[in-house]
């Protein structure tokens, strides 16, 4: 064990010393928020210089009725064919073109542009005449657009769990969509980014000849889990360094801008106006303070620990197995097909049905676990489900460790051997 030991602080030591590691902890958390203030100093500038578009329309039908809350537009007195070659001299944004047309049936409605037009636009200029048609429609049956708007009643359905001792706690979906989607993609890219990371320097030793000078005085196996311990150290550290000051330079440029955090933005508001005029963002706020964060950020280091560990055991065998980086391609993908099903299956299934029998299994399985369960924890999880998951994975980890090891004793004192899953297998079946 202290063996095992020396190994961790040696492979901590060596990468929180180097530049590369203090570069992109420091760096990285400053790039987002110098993006995030890039972004913002864009946008208040575009607004402030923002000008409406110009549409030329043609409107043959006489039912057109221009609004002029999104585009300026400008009526051309004449055919179809001479407004396109006016418009192809002029700076106009668009051509609109409203032929006669069946009221039930419109027809024929066209946008010229000289260059392709954003969704948006297009959506806004379809809303635009769906709404023109519809008060024409309304005319012609003679219906009162007050009465037929007063129909409309908007529902919201709030959410209330009710647990067995009777204890309400509200909740929304959106919200809880939101972390689980949030806490999966976080555990994939860190999982995936740190168990390369072992596998790269697994084959920088290899190849420097640095390992055989190590394995004089440990075993193979102890300084495979010397240096995933160590790696998922240094990741851990990595982690709470960028959350920190991910967190903490982000509040620093928005408030440079004026701006606030979005939770300290309602928190002010709610105090200084008691008739504060957005209930939805009451709602959102009471729903955000009864989510158990300490809850999920507890669980989610246990899964990437045991996620990173399980993925880093397998990571090993590979980087001990191969001589470059090259070589090491053909055994990834075996190894990244249960990251990518739990990935996508976060999207397909998770998230859809938290509680489904795939998410529940997916949620299981020691090797999708780790995102599955990620993207299931806002949503409430049975504490045998749970506990479950932790003791498959803590399972999944030990077979993986102890079938890596096998691999990992041999291959990585092994040079030039030409490796393919038929070697792997000898070296795996290798007593001793």
């Amino acid at each position: 064990m202290n063996k095992i030991w020396l190994i961790i602080q040696r492979e901590v030591l060596n990468r929180v010393q180097k530049k590369s590691f203090i570069i992109a902890t420091i760096l990285l958390p400053l790039i987002f928020p110098a993006i995030m203030a890039i972004l913002v100093y864009v946008a208040i500038e575009q607004k402030k210089s923002a000008t409406k578009n110009v549409i030329q329309y043609v409107d043959e039908s006489g039912y057109f009725v221009p609004d002029t809350s999104k585009f300026i537009f400008k009526k051309f007195d004449g055919s179809i064919e001479d407004a396109k070659k006016d418009f192809q001299q002029n700076k106009s944004y668009g051509l609109l073109y409203v032929p006669t047309f069946e009221l039930f049936a419109p027809k024929g409605l066209s946008l010229y542009t000289k260059v392709n037009p954003s969704p948006t636009e297009v959506g806004d200029l379809e809303g635009m005449l769906e709404g023109r048609i519809k008060e024409l429609k309304m005319q012609k049956f003679n219906i009162d657009k007050k009465i037929l708007d007063s129909l409309k009643t908007d529902i919201s359905i709030q959410n209330v769990n009710l647990s067995e001792s009777g204890a309400e706690k509200k909740s929304d979906s959106n919200v809880l969509f939101g972390v689980g989607m949030a806490g999966g993609i976080m555990m994939y890219m860190f999982i995936f980014i740190y168990g390369a990371q072992i596998m790269q320097g697994i084959i920088e030793e290899k190849t420097s000849k640095v390992v055989e000078v190590i394995v004089s005085s440990v075993k193979p196996f102890q300084l495979m889990m010397g240096k995933i311990i160590g790696l998922a150290s240094v990741g851990l550290l990595q982690f709470l360094i960028w959350i920190i000051l991910i967190t903490t330079v982000s509040t620093l440029v928005l408030g440079l801008f004026g701006l606030e955090m979005p939770q300290q933005q309602m928190a002010e508001q709610m105090t200084q106006n008691t008739e504060f005029q957005q209930p939805g963002a009451v709602e959102f706020l009471n729903v955000m303070s009864q989510i158990p964060f300490g809850y999920i950020i507890s669980v989610f280091l246990f899964f990437f620990l045991g996620g990173y560990l399980l993925y880093g055991a397998l990571f090993a065998a590979v980087g001990s197995a191969v001589d470059s980086p090259a070589e090491a391609q053909q055994f990834m993908f075996p190894i990244t097909i249960p990251l990518l099903i739990s990935y996508f299956g976060l999207f397909t299934f998770t998230l859809q049905d938290p509680h489904g029998t795939v998410s529940v299994w997916l949620s299981i399985i020691p090797f999708t676990s780790p995102i599955a369960m990620m993207g299931r924890i806002g949503f409430g999880v049975p504490d045998w489900q749970l506990a479950l998951s932790m003791v498959s994975l803590v399972a999944g980890f030990i077979l993986t460790t102890w079938a890596a090891g096998r691999i990992y004793r041999v291959g990585i004192l092994m040079h030039g051997t030409k490796i393919n899953y038929r070697v792997l297998a000898k070296w795996f079946m290798l007593k001793g």
